[in-house]
């Protein structure tokens, strides 16, 4: 039973089931925001244009009622929460590619020096030219 625990402290610390919450979280609180953008200011404003409640809007056909009001407003919350994950999306993407550009500009410490006696190319930290066999001053 200790080793059960130990194994799911283990799991629960670990930095993607942390970060994981973190974003179920954070996704459901802006989900709220939406709902309330969605259903307190742009049903209100469009249903300013029918003359109507926007949400109440349906159809009834004999003893069915469809609800399309409802419907277009879930639709409405779908296509905002869409937009802004797709800004966010993006935002991390450019960010991710500057960063990399920004590595790809740092030049990389050499390898390889050049021999000052037979211009071979022998690694940097060589105190003798495996080619010429010379004595190599450290400080080239």
């Amino acid at each position: 039973m200790k080793k059960l625990l130990s194994e799911f402290k283990e799991f629960a610390l670990r930095g993607n089931v942390i970060d994981l919450a973190v974003g179920v979280i954070v996704g459901s609180a802006f989900s709220a925001i939406v709902t309330s953008l969605v259903n307190d200011i742009i049903s209100p404003l469009l249903g300013l244009l029918f003359q109507q409640d926007f949400a109440e809007l349906s159809v009834s056909f004999g003893g069915i009622t469809l609800a399309y009001g409802a419907f277009i407003t879930a639709v409405i919350n779908f296509l905002i929460v869409t937009l802004a994950l797709f800004a966010v999306v993006k935002a991390i993407n450019t960010a991710s590619r500057l960063f990399k550009r920004k590595q790809e500009e740092t030049p990389a410490e050499p390898a390889v020096k050049v021999c000052p006696f037979c211009k071979s190319e022998i690694a940097i930290d060589a105190t003798r030219c495996p080619h010429c066999t010379s004595s190599l001053d450290t400080a080239d």
